[in-house]
């Protein structure tokens, strides 16, 4: 596990989702993996204080993959050792009415992270390209200039779509954010196993949705959307990581792991120093307080 390095799961040239795997074969308990990413959570709760302090850089993670590839769990796994000041989750849904009346990005613009902060985006501006390639009956729901119709969806408006993507990543990442992108890489044996168990675990029931089983029987066109829409947007200022996520502990690992070695590049962060006359007075100021 701990030659495991982020260029493993880098996408830095074209790739086939098909060939790539949903599962590693490391030999490693669960146990083990669990003590692994307790050890990372808490190198990157050290360094996110220091990054807070340091208030020049912000973290973008893009979390993108099927139903039940794990999304939430990881989430709530990989950040819990985090100062909650430090880091923020946004979940995008469908589209409210008020939502559709900007474009497309100006919701995920909002949700962007401060200085100092990390920012989960659960789904992300890669719906626009997702679902809606899927289902593109959505995009009527837009109110766009040139689409009345679904024949008015060209494959230059998905083209410009995708360009308005690459602009928005590389305009923030100039700004101090760092962009990372996992795709959470789920089999289809693997999420009917999860949907199956949601629905013979009671306490679990809450989490199935008819739609999910909907959703699930256009699994060949997401692929296929999924991986034009890597294929097309990752860069080496905004990288795509293809994780395997049949095996949920050790995807929670590799992705904190690979937070935590894009950090350690940021060499200057550091914590501010202490103001020279309060440096000179600590002992006066402690005598004060006792």
């Amino acid at each position: 596990m701990d030659s495991i390095t982020p260029d493993d799961f880098k996408v830095t040239d074209t790739i086939k989702l098909s060939k790539i795997p949903t599962q590693l074969n490391i030999d490693a308990s669960d146990e083990e993996k669990r003590e692994k990413l307790l050890k990372v959570q808490q190198k990157l709760s050290k360094k996110q204080d220091a990054m807070y302090a340091h208030n020049k850089y912000a973290f973008l993670i893009c979390l993108q993959g099927m139903d039940t590839s794990g999304k939430d769990s990881l989430i709530r796994e990989v950040f819990k050792e985090f100062n909650p000041r430090g880091v923020v989750v946004q979940s995008f849904k469908t589209p409210t009415s008020h939502e559709l009346e900007h474009d497309f990005l100006w919701r995920h613009y909002q949700a962007l992270p401060e200085k100092g902060k990390f920012a989960v985006f659960n789904r992300t501006h890669y719906e626009n390209v997702l679902v809606t390639r899927v289902h593109p009956e959505y995009l009527l729901g837009e109110n766009l200039p040139e689409i009345t119709q679904l024949e008015d969806i060209t494959d230059d408006f998905w083209d410009n779509r995708f360009e308005s993507i690459n602009h928005f990543e590389k305009h923030i990442t100039h700004n101090g954010t760092k962009v990372l992108k996992f795709y959470l890489h789920l089999s289809k044996e693997e999420q009917r196993k999860r949907l199956l168990n949601r629905l013979e675990t009671p306490e679990d029931n809450w989490k199935f949705s008819v739609g999910d089983l909907k959703e699930r029987e256009h699994w060949d066109d997401y692929m296929k959307y999924y991986e034009d829409a890597i294929n097309r947007t990752s860069k080496k200022h905004s990288p795509w990581y293809v994780i395997p996520a049949d095996d949920k502990e050790m995807s929670r690992y590799i992705i904190a792991k690979i937070i935590w070695e894009e950090i350690q590049k940021l060499t200057d962060i550091k914590e501010p120093e202490l103001d020279p006359t309060v440096k000179a007075n600590i002992e006066v100021y402690k005598k004060q307080l006792q």
